[in-house]
C-alpha cells in the first residue's frame, strides 16, 4: 500500500465568531484527539448560523439567539456589555455607566451588532456603520458612542480609546451550536470539551464487565472476603482460649497466683 491510498482523517471544523476566543478548547481537543485535526473557521456574527446550516462547519461558538428549530445550543457564558468611548470623554470618570447616562450620546448601532438595543430616543439618525471596525473608527472620531461585548472592544483596541461597563442594556451571550441533525461522536467530543469532562468520564456509558465482576466478588462473598471471615473466626477463637487457658483466672495461672504470696514467696503454715 503506498501513501496515497492511506485516507486522511475527516477535520473537525469549528466555526467562531468575533471575539469569542477558542483557545483553550482547541488545546484541550489537540491533546485528546491527536489523529484529528480541527479547523478554525472564522465567521461574522451575522453569517454563523447560515454557515452551520449550510454544512461549512460542523459546530461554532456564535452569539445567542439561534433558531432553536434547526440548530442545537448550549449556552457557554454571559459577556459584559461596554460603552466605547474616546479617553477624553466625561463617562472616564466614573466607574460604570447605566443606560440613562447615555441619553445624550450618538449610540451607533453597525450592521452586525448583535445586542439588539435601541439608540435612546429624540438623538439625530445617522447611517449606520456596516460593522463593528467601522463603528469604532466612527467613535475615534468624535462622531458617537459605541455600545458592544467587552470582547468585541478589546477585539478592537486602539490607544485613543477605552471602555466602561454599562447596566440597564442587554447582554451578549456566547454558546456552542450545531445542527441538530448532525449530532456526530466529535461533535459529542467537543461538547465534552467545552463541558469540563475529563478525559476518563464516562459520559454515561455502562462499566465495562469486568470492573462489574471485580467489584461483585469483592462485596458478595468472593474476592478477599473469605479471608475476613476467617481472620475474625481465628480472632475469636484466640479470645476464648484466652478466657479459659493459662491466662484465665479459673486456670492453671490462677492457682499459681494463689499459691504464692507477695513477691512471690511461699506462705508459712499456722
Amino acid at each position: 500500500m503506498t501513501g496515497s491510498d492511506v485516507s486522511s482523517p475527516s477535520p473537525f471544523r469549528l466555526a467562531y465568531v468575533p471575539g469569542v476566543v477558542p483557545a483553550k478548547w482547541v488545546r484541550i481537543w489537540n491533546e485528546r484527539r491527536p489523529g484529528v485535526p480541527l479547523v478554525l473557521v472564522p465567521t461574522a456574527a451575522a453569517d454563523a448560523e447560515e454557515l452551520l446550516r449550510a454544512g461549512g462547519a460542523d459546530a461554532g461558538l456564535l452569539r445567542l439567539p439561534v433558531d432553536r428549530d434547526v440548530l442545537s445550543a448550549i449556552p457557554l457564558y454571559t459577556e459584559t456589555t461596554v460603552v466605547i468611548v474616546p479617553k477624553d470623554h466625561v463617562a472616564t470618570a466614573v466607574a460604570e455607566l447605566a443606560a440613562e447616562d447615555l441619553s445624550d450620546e450618538l449610540v451607533l448601532h453597525p450592521l452586525d451588532d448583535t445586542l439588539g438595543w435601541e439608540q435612546p430616543p429624540g438623538r439625530p439618525a445617522i447611517e449606520r456603520p456596516a460593522t463593528t471596525g467601522d463603528a469604532v473608527q466612527l467613535v475615534a472620531a468624535g462622531v458617537g458612542v459605541l455600545v458592544a461585548p467587552q470582547s468585541l472592544a478589546r477585539l478592537h483596541h486602539r490607544r485613543d480609546l477605552t471602555y466602561r461597563p454599562v447596566s440597564g442594556v442587554p447582554q451578549s451571550g456566547v454558546a456552542l451550536s450545531w445542527p441538530q441533525e448532525a449530532t456526530t461522536d466529535l461533535v459529542e467530543e467537543f461538547i465534552g470539551i467545552v463541558r469540563g469532562r475529563t478525559v476518563n468520564s464516562t459520559r454515561g456509558r455502562p462499566r465495562p464487565e469486568a470492573d462489574t465482576a471485580r467489584d461483585t466478588d469483592g462485596r458478595r462473598g468472593g474476592g478477599s472476603a473469605p479471608a475476613r471471615t476467617g481472620r475474625t473466626a481465628a480472632g475469636r477463637g484466640s479470645r476464648a482460649g484466652g478466657r479459659g487457658g493459662s491466662g484465665g483466672r479459673g486456670g492453671a495461672g490462677g492457682a499459681g497466683r494463689r499459691g504464692t504470696g507477695r513477691g512471690g514467696r511461699p506462705r508459712r503454715r499456722s
